[in-house]
């Protein structure tokens, strides 16, 4: 992940450079003192992450925020005031860090960061991938990934079930886990799979998709309420 940090004080740059450092896989490109010269900066060198503090002289980090727009950096707040929390969140960034950052609080912002910029590339992948080849008997197909309602594992073979029929492959539900795309698809049980945009409703322990129970164990649960956001 390439981050930028900004922030008016040199003491904060700093101390967030120096904990990045230490995370394998987050490499600092540059550092700003104002949001514009971020601003300027972005628009030559994209950066995935953003390091913002929200009061600096001119443009805020929240101003920079909505300036950037959708296609904007993943976004983590560092700021020592406590009062712009509600707003930065309305904004959807990743965290909001309270200085002076701890770096156990620091690690839990970056993987934040992390799990968005990943399920943003697995977007990405997918729309350049939107399908998977499977041998149906003698013949090799063709199947859109938006056909796939759920995975079911049978014994040696794996159904991947959409509206009108199904399709059996000798092969395990692992491996057709790892050809799904995470955005899109979602463990929930030893033996499913299942498309999260295609879900009607969850009851009495099961998700129902075009009118078909799918069972969801207990290990799964936590992890698919998560993800649906449930109010």
């Amino acid at each position: 992940m390439n981050c930028l940090i900004v922030d008016d004080n040199k003491i904060a740059r700093t101390t967030l450079r120096q904990m990045a450092g230490k995370v394998r896989d987050l490499i600092v490109t540059g550092e700003c003192e104002t949001a514009m010269d971020a601003y300027n900066l972005m628009q030559e060198q994209p950066v995935d992450l953003l390091l913002l503090d929200i009061e600096m002289p001119g443009m805020t980090g929240l101003e920079l925020t909505k300036h950037l727009g959708d296609n904007r950096p993943v976004i983590i707040f560092t700021t020592s005031k406590k009062e712009y929390a509600s707003e930065a969140f309305d904004l959807n960034v990743a965290d909001y860090v309270i200085k002076p950052v701890n770096p156990a609080r620091f690690l839990q912002a970056i993987d934040k960061a992390r799990d968005i910029i990943d399920s943003r590339r697995e977007e990405v992948k997918l729309e350049e991938d939107n399908f998977l080849f499977i041998r149906d008997s003698a013949i090799v197909r063709r199947l859109n990934l938006d056909e796939i309602l759920y995975a079911e594992a049978m014994g040696d073979y794996v159904k991947l079930h959409t509206l009108h029929r199904f399709f059996a492959i000798h092969t395990t539900l692992k491996a057709v886990e790892e050809r799904l795309p995470v955005s899109r698809f979602i463990r929930v049980h030893r033996s499913y799979v299942v498309a999260v945009n295609k879900i009607d409703t969850i009851q009495d322990g099961a998700i129902v998709i075009q009118g078909k129970p799918v069972p969801v164990a207990d290990a799964y649960r936590a992890a698919l309420n998560r993800r649906m956001n449930i109010l």
